[in-house]
């Protein structure tokens, strides 16, 4: 039996049986409360190099769908099932993993698939003694290795990176919404996304709503695009994506350029902190960050709750707002900013994840209000 030692940089050591590739590697080491979704958040590039520890004690036991890239809403093939063409973590640390998977639409074992991308995996860990004590010191940074070998006391922290360069595509791409005849639909409204991580269930969304997209690298203006390419934008979409919010300083000048056009924004987990650097507020790195599909988020102007998707790492300092600006989602656990708006422009985020992916759908009505201002 081969094995993995985890060990982290407050000199903590785990270890346990391997699964995946049998490899070394180090990441910023954080969990997730989902019960299930281990396809989509390993392909969520807000993962991106980053160790990730599930909660949920049972993994493996349903595989991995085939790769299937379907043209069901476009005519440019997207993935039908995963959140991009890749893993992006660095490492997945499990209390039980199963080697026997079992579901309709299973091609593979998570082992298989990750071993396919080089990403190694830990099982026999005591992931709530691991969650504990991540909860207690905060995020830590760690490695992943042999376990008769000590690893070197210098430790790379990610967030230090342009982790959005590394997942952002490197030119524009746009796709058109089919009818439900299955032809091209007529005059759709065109958005504009600002891809600094984009998850595939946006796009999707977008495109269920019969809205045509158009997708832009994180560091490349859209206003300067549609007037090159003597075309229009009717609004403009930040997306998610991985890391600190202030290394993307170029993506935070098009969030300005963009809201000094007036046109309808509308922002998702990293794009809400994009949002809020632009209008002069500041963000700050949470202790141990919301990861899962189970936080409560309550709308500040109705009072109700949602139980949200997310994944992010920082988050926006409330008394920094501007006075044009107002919280518009609220944390129901520790009161944390999930959402800002302006008072009188058509410009809102939210930190979480509507399109779910996974998750739930309870906040999907997101994409409906931003169409209705288009």
């Amino acid at each position: 039996m081969q094995k993995l030692t985890l060990t982290l940089e407050d000199g903590t050591q785990l270890t346990g049986k391997a699964f995946g590739a049998f490899d070394e590697t180090e990441g910023e080491v954080v969990f997730t409360t989902g019960m299930v979704g281990y396809p989509e958040s390993l392909t969520d590039p807000s993962f991106k190099d980053q160790i990730l520890v599930l909660t949920y004690p049972l993994v493996g036991n349903y595989g991995v769908p085939a790769e299937e890239l379907t043209d069901e809403l476009s005519e440019e093939k997207i993935s039908k099932f995963f959140e991009s063409a890749r893993i992006h973590l660095k490492g997945l640390i499990v209390s039980d993993y199963s080697e026997i998977y079992s579901h309709w639409n299973a091609e593979k074992s998570l082992s298989d698939w990750m071993q396919q991308y080089g990403i190694s995996g830990i099982t026999g860990i005591d992931t709530r003694a691991l969650t504990k004590r991540l909860r207690e010191k905060g995020s830590l940074l760690g490695k992943i290795h042999m376990t008769d070998t000590e690893p070197s006391d210098e430790f790379h922290d990610p967030n230090e990176d342009n982790l959005v360069a590394k997942v952002s595509i490197e030119k524009p791409e746009t796709y058109t919404p089919k009818s439900k005849s299955g032809g091209i639909m007529s005059k759709p409204k065109h958005v504009a996304i600002m891809d600094t991580g984009m998850k595939l269930g946006i796009l999707r969304s977008f495109l269920e709503r019969g809205v045509k997209v158009t997708r832009m690298p994180w560091n490349q203006s859209p206003l300067k695009f549609a007037e090159e390419n003597d075309m229009k934008f009717d609004g403009i979409f930040f997306s998610n994506g991985p890391g600190d919010p202030t290394a993307a300083s170029e993506t935070v000048e098009i969030m300005k350029e963009c809201m000094e056009a007036k046109l309808p924004i509308f922002g998702i987990c990293l794009g809400t902190q994009i949002m809020a650097l632009a209008a002069g507020a500041k963000t700050y790195k949470l202790k141990y960050g919301h990861r899962g599909q189970n936080q409560p988020c309550t709308d500040t102007r109705t009072g109700r709750c949602y139980i949200t998707s997310q994944n992010h790492g920082f988050a926006i300092k409330a008394s920094s707002l501007p006075d044009d600006w107002e919280v518009y989602f609220e944390n129901a656990n520790d009161g944390t900013v999930e959402g800002i708006r302006h008072k009188k422009l058509p410009f809102f985020a939210v930190q979480f994840h509507p399109e779910a992916k996974p998750g739930p759908t309870d906040t999907a009505y997101l994409f409906d209000e931003f169409i209705e201002m288009l």
